[in-house]
């Protein structure tokens, strides 16, 4: 595995199971699917390449931890990509969350077209 510093160590699963048991502390996520979680890492970059870089299991791990859960995914991130803001988290944060109207306001659209159509009438 080759190091953001350039230099190269062999892969050490236990480090990312540690730095993901950090990140569902609390959570409901178990230690079976941490370990399947780091299985399916190490699968994949097994059939990518001989050697991959640290940035490679990062996005592997968090792409896989995105759908397990969501705090836990957040947590990874802010080690992994060294939040040093309130900004950096609320980037993440606009990636999880899904783009919504604010509250009420197709209600209050609806509500217009109605009061048109009757005035219409």
């Amino acid at each position: 595995m080759v190091k953001r510093d350039g230099s190269k160590e062999p892969f050490d699963r236990s480090k990312v199971v540690a730095g993901l048991m950090k990140a569902i502390k609390n959570r409901p996520v178990s230690e079976k699917q941490v370990s399947q979680l780091v299985d399916r890492v190490e699968e994949k970059l097994r059939r990518k390449a001989p050697v991959v870089t640290t940035q490679e299991v990062g996005v592997e791990v968090l792409t896989l931890l995105r759908r397990l859960d969501d705090v836990a995914y957040l947590r990874f991130a802010s080690v992994y990509k060294d939040f040093k803001e309130l900004t950096d988290f609320e980037r993440e944060l606009g990636i999880l969350l899904p783009k919504r109207e604010p509250a009420g306001s197709a209600d209050h659209r609806r509500g217009a077209r109605s009061s048109r159509a009757r005035a219409k009438r």
